[in-house]
């Protein structure tokens, strides 16, 4: 319940019993008033004592009123405590009415006023204060102050402090340095801003929830789920075993290992997960969140969406494109023993020595995604990759000799540039040679802007995606930034 009244409801109900009432004193005091008057005129000082009477009746109605008035005003001010303030149980009561007071105010000051809406920019900001009681009301003070709001918070203890990661809504014309330097002056440290975006404008637990969900549904998900959670940060995923059979030594331990701005994490697969972000130390909160999603990854085993479209070519043959994994390793195989060595040549840039290592890395979800066509009888006859290499993308293609030219590298080529614009990409490129005119005219075939460059004897073909910029210093959500080496895919391919 509310302590505060309305004023429609605490006017006491009008009758008409009250009025006639009244009416029936006032002409009784009217008569009891006459007959009392003649009685006194009669005397020898009866006027007297009339002037006299009426000077008493104006001072005690004098009286009375004065009297009913400060009785109303002390029947609505608050109740005292001992020390004759407000009383804790009165406080929150009278604040929020005085909220209500200002809000108030302020709406009709806005109906009046004609001034130009104030432009926002929204901010990403985590700073570190003191673990102390009301140095995060000092900080908020500070932000109040710039006529900065804040839309969330979230909090991460440390041992010598707190780390408060703020969502703000500022003015338009409040820089990065004004914002740091106040934070710095209200007893914040290690501060860091970045602009945000709508995109952010999303619970932690509810963005938390979201990236389980995608991780669960998809392995493939795991790296770009990582970057998401914790930012812009790059992802190293090394195997035990290199590409040529040799032991990379990196084993974490199941715990994994937090070191301020690098944490490892056991790949489900074998091998380790290098998380680094050297501009912002990882929180303890933060290495917790990264920890479960490993662990989800790693109960829930090897999983691809099984969805499977199937086409028709122009000659009439069908066929299905579908997503690919290791599973598929032994059907991507034999596709390669029945390729001619140009087929082989022209996809890896050179003769292939050992195609089981390389495809069963090409084929692993740590590494991109990748889409397979089979024909009706289940054989596979094209393979297409979407490949994380540091802050690019790359798209790679092989389609067997007897199904080329029948427009099967272009439709894997649309779908993975599909793929790279949903995960947040801003480019994507290919690793070619000039005389391969097919994977030339399918680059050309998407309508978007194109660069082309020679390097290192090979052309590279770079496509720019037709995907929203954001603003600057904001990495792209999804964004896959992880550089996942360790002979990785663009090397294995050259």
């Amino acid at each position: 319940m509310t302590d505060v009244t309305s004023s429609k409801s605490a006017r006491r109900p009008h009758h008409w019993r009250h009025d006639l009432i009244e009416l029936a004193a006032l002409f009784t005091a009217v008569v009891v008033a006459d007959t009392i008057a003649k009685t006194i005129a009669k005397g020898p000082d009866g006027h007297y004592l009339l002037v006299f009477s009426a000077i008493a009746l104006v001072a005690t109605a004098g009286f009375h009123t004065w009297w009913a008035r400060r009785h109303s005003h002390a029947s609505h001010a608050p109740p005292a405590g001992p020390t004759g303030g407000h009383s804790p149980a009165a406080r929150p009561a009278a604040t929020a009415h005085a909220a209500r007071t200002a809000e108030t105010g302020a709406h009709r000051a806005e109906e009046h006023a004609e001034e130009v809406p104030v432009e926002t920019a929204l901010w990403r900001m985590r700073t570190t204060v003191a673990d102390t009681p009301g140095s995060l009301a000092a900080l908020c003070t500070v932000l109040a102050r710039l006529g900065v709001d804040i839309l969330t918070l979230q909090t991460h203890p440390l041992a010598d402090g707190t780390v408060d990661e703020f969502l703000l809504r500022a003015p338009a014309d409040l820089s990065a340095h004004a914002l740091s330097r106040e934070t710095a002056a209200a007893g914040g440290r290690d501060t860091w801003t970045e602009r945000a975006d709508a995109h952010d404008l999303v619970d932690t637990p509810t963005r938390v929830l979201g990236l389980a969900t995608r991780t669960a549904l998809d392995a493939a998900e795991l790296p770009l789920a990582l970057r998401q959670l914790l930012g812009r940060c790059t992802l190293h995923s090394v195997p035990a075993v290199s590409l040529t059979g040799r032991p990379t030594g990196e084993h974490a331990p199941v715990e994994g290992v937090l070191e301020e701005t690098v944490m490892r994490l056991r790949d489900p697969h074998g091998g380790t997960l290098i998380v680094e972000r050297p501009y912002l130390p990882f929180t303890p909160t933060e290495f917790a969140r990264a920890r479960a999603l490993v662990e989800l990854d790693a109960r829930l085993g090897p999983r691809v969406p099984r969805s499977q479209d199937v086409l028709t070519l122009p000659e009439g043959n069908e066929i299905t494109v579908r997503r690919a994994d290791q599973r598929d390793l032994s059907a991507a195989r034999a596709m390669h023993d029945r390729c001619s060595a140009r087929t082989l040549g022209l996809r890896y840039h050179g003769p292939v020595g050992d195609a089981d290592r390389y495809l069963d890395h090409l084929l692993s979800p740590r590494f991109g995604r990748t889409l397979a066509v089979q024909t009706t009888s289940g054989r596979l006859v094209a393979l297409g990759h979407l490949l994380w290499d540091g802050d690019e993308t790359e798209v790679a293609l092989m389609v067997e000799d007897d199904w080329q030219r029948r427009g099967i590298g272009s439709e894997l080529l649309g779908r993975l540039v599909a793929l790279a614009e949903e995960a947040g990409c801003a480019s994507v490129y290919a690793v070619t040679q000039s005389s391969n005119t097919g994977m030339v005219a399918a680059m050309r075939a998407l309508n978007l802007p194109l660069d082309y460059q020679i390097e290192e004897g090979t052309l590279v073909i770079t496509a720019r995606l037709a995907a929203a910029p954001r603003p600057a210093g904001r990495p792209q959500k999804q964004e896959p930034q992880q550089e996942q080496r360790s002979e990785g895919p663009r090397r294995a391919e050259r």
